[in-house]
């Protein structure tokens, strides 16, 4: 219950962090965000397309030979960061909140490559200019 509950609080705290601040001028998620892009996009070079990177395909990511790519990106990390591989939820359609419907269980090094990748493309942009328009857009 307790890790349930943890998914939840970061969640809930990065989409406030993104609907507050613009996520395309934020500096950093992380200090080791350039490293994890570099080593992201030499893994996972499909993900450089705006379209790919903005509505994630579940099926694709916890496929079997998703699942080796994604361990494989991974494990350069398992000494570098921290909880590395912590579950947390992943939201698979960037323009939109946390749901049952777009949201899927991943790890902690998933999450931050594709929310880093996502800030530095202006993806999650779209969140942030909803608010703008309507302060109640996700209430």
């Amino acid at each position: 219950m307790a890790f349930a509950v943890q998914c939840a609080e970061q969640a809930e705290t990065f989409f406030n962090l993104i609907t507050q601040v613009q996520p395309s001028t934020l500096k950093r998620l992380t200090k080791w965000d350039d490293d994890i892009v570099e080593a992201f996009l030499a893994a996972f070079p499909e993900y450089d397309d705006a379209d790919k990177l903005r509505v994630l395909d579940e099926d694709e990511i916890k496929s079997p030979a998703g699942k080796k790519r994604w361990r494989d990106f991974m494990m350069p990390f398992e000494k570098k960061i921290d909880e590395y591989n912590f579950g947390t939820l992943i939201r698979l359609d960037c323009t939109q909140d946390y749901s049952e419907a777009n949201s899927m269980f991943g790890y902690r090094l998933q999450f931050y490559a594709l929310e880093i990748l996502r800030n530095r493309k202006g993806l999650n942009d779209a969140v942030w200019q909803k608010v703008r328009d309507d302060p109640n857009a996700f209430a």
